[in-house]
């Protein structure tokens, strides 16, 4: 019995401007490139594709964390969710620390700033923004994703990756930093090739194996 007719669509909401998602070999691809680029920007920008690949944070929260918010004895990042000023702690990932460690030591300019990520060029405070950091290093690795590919194209792959591993979207919400599940549905809309397999039982009707 054909049941395709009684699959439910997710509710797609009025969020329409999801650009498309990298895939595995496009970030890898992408943190690859910049990890060649050995000098202080290349350094910075590494540890920024990093941070956006492995937990998909939005770029205001990378241009605030603070060199106090990484704990290197407990291996924990402390995120601040500005937009929903909720806090969140997160593992640090071995991949991650590296990078990071190796632009405070390599590629830090001397500033007393206690942002992490600064400018290259004087006056060296924070970054303002990271879409032209993003926009760059996507070119450089020859990537080129179709529609808007700024920081939240990592952060959009990085929620399909967890909804296509059955991770709970009240799960991927708190990760993300959302302030309720309808914020995580709009991902829904990428991952529609996956969620098109699933059969919902139709009272009434059994379903065949």
């Amino acid at each position: 019995m054909d049941l395709s007719g009684h699959v439910i669509a997710p509710t797609l909401y009025a969020y329409e401007g999801i650009p498309s998602v990298l895939d595995r070999g496009q970030i890898a691809a992408v943190l690859e490139s910049a990890k060649k680029d050995k000098t202080s920007a290349g350094l910075r920008d590494h540890a920024i594709l990093q941070l956006l690949a492995a937990y998909g944070l939005r770029s205001g929260e990378i241009r605030h964390l603070r060199i106090e918010d990484i704990d290197w004895r407990t291996e924990a990042i402390h995120v601040r969710h500005y937009k929903t000023r909720a806090t969140t702690f997160l593992p640090l990932l071995e991949p991650v620390g590296e990078a990071v460690l190796a632009y405070l030591r390599s590629g830090r300019p001397v500033t007393d700033a206690r942002e992490i990520f600064i400018r290259t060029r004087a006056p060296y405070r924070k970054l303002d923004k990271l879409y032209s950091v993003v926009r760059r290093r996507l070119r450089d690795a020859g990537v080129q994703p179709p529609g808007k590919c700024g920081p939240h194209i990592f952060r959009h792959a990085h929620a399909v990756e967890m909804l296509r591993a059955a991770v709970p979207q009240k799960v991927i919400g708190d990760l993300l930093g959302h302030r309720s599940t309808g914020s995580t549905a709009p991902y829904l809309k990428l991952a529609t090739e996956d969620l098109r397999t699933i059969a919902l039982d139709v009272p009434g009707m059994e379903v065949l194996a």
